[in-house]
């Protein structure tokens, strides 16, 4: 039966999807803009279109299942959807205000399942009890895995556009990179919506599961991923301009040619993660794209102080998010 919570519920879990959409909007258009390829308005244009369009090829929501399944069917009720949510989104908010690339997968994850484990403690069970370890440390593995891998890839790739440019006269090469950075901006934004918008369906689908309008198995509504994917397009089309400081700047300093070699390396990376199913962060990967491209010009071209405190934030994200769960999850409990 739809109820008013469940109605509330899904509001918020879209309304988590548009804050993602603005929160993340650096991943995809920090490079574009800090090398001027495109305006700040034209870039996030160009990256919400591409985020939308993921809708049409990633229909598998392999990423959807994997979220959908943290925490162990006998603990979800909307209540714990409702605390996660909340505290994901306050999270969300709090990084993006102090222009913090944290992961808005991560914080969603920390706030599910730390929701969770305080329902199983409220029944009297051990707080563990409530969490589906396979794919909690399959996530927790790819918070250090995603950037090495999009930093691998990046340096692999940027010697290989080193060696095919070699004899053309830098002002060609720089024209063609700026070409080639629309085309690696888009399947950076392409990749980031498929990987990203998935992790809201996959909320909302529990919450119907838990409400009983599916059953578990049942496919999901269309409607559920087109609100999100649609979500996630507009949240980019509203910027995230502090982030894009941080990511376009502070890092390290990215010309056109570094900028299509960290994005492509963030596609890559993204494509084969969603492929497997696994919910990594897009901040992560494009950011340890990015010090691949600066460690390829020396060491000191990265702002190590700049990265060692997104460090900070990127460990402290799952269990702040759970803790805040938690806390809201108790609040809620005792006022109902």
């Amino acid at each position: 039966m739809v109820t008013t919570l469940l109605v509330v519920v899904i509001i918020l879990a879209i309304g988590f999807d548009y804050i993602n959409g603005f929160h993340d909007a650096a991943n995809s258009i920090a490079t574009v803009v800090s090398t001027k390829v495109l305006t700040p308005f034209q870039a996030v244009l160009w990256a919400a279109l591409f985020n939308f369009a993921a809708y049409f090829y990633f229909t598998d929501h392999k990423v959807a299942n994997t979220i959908a399944k943290t925490v162990l069917e006998q603990y979800i009720t909307l209540e714990v959807i409702l605390a996660g949510l909340v505290a994901a989104i306050l999270w969300n908010l709090f990084t993006w205000w102090y222009g913090i690339p944290s992961s808005s997968s991560h914080t969603l994850l920390g706030g599910f399942a730390g929701a969770g484990m305080a329902k199983a403690a409220s029944m009297g069970a051990s707080a563990m009890a409530a969490i589906n370890f396979a794919p909690i440390l399959k996530v927790v593995a790819f918070i250090v895995l995603a950037p090495v891998i999009g930093m691998f890839i990046s340096v692999i790739i940027s010697i290989i556009l080193l060696h095919l440019a070699k004899n053309a006269r830098p002002s060609v090469a720089e024209w063609w990179f700026k070409k080639l950075q629309l085309v690696s901006s888009a399947a950076l934004s392409f990749t980031h919506g498929g990987n990203d918008a998935q992790k809201v369906m996959g909320i909302i689908y529990v919450a119907m599961v838990a409400s009983n309008v599916l059953k578990t198995g049942d496919a999901m509504p269309e409607w559920i991923p087109i609100s999100c994917y649609a979500a996630i397009s507009l949240g980019t089309m509203s910027g995230g301009w502090k982030i894009v400081k941080t990511m376009g700047s502070k890092i390290t300093k990215v010309n056109a040619f570094e900028g299509v070699a960290a994005e492509t390396a963030g596609a890559v990376t993204l494509g084969l993660t969603e492929h497997f199913g696994i919910p990594v962060s897009t901040t992560h990967t494009i950011t340890g794209s990015i010090v691949g491209v600066g460690l390829l010009k020396r060491v000191s071209a990265v702002r190590w102080g700049v990265t060692v405190n997104l460090l900070w934030a990127w460990v402290l994200t799952i269990p702040v998010s759970a803790t805040l769960a938690a806390v809201i999850y108790s609040i809620i409990h005792l006022l109902t």
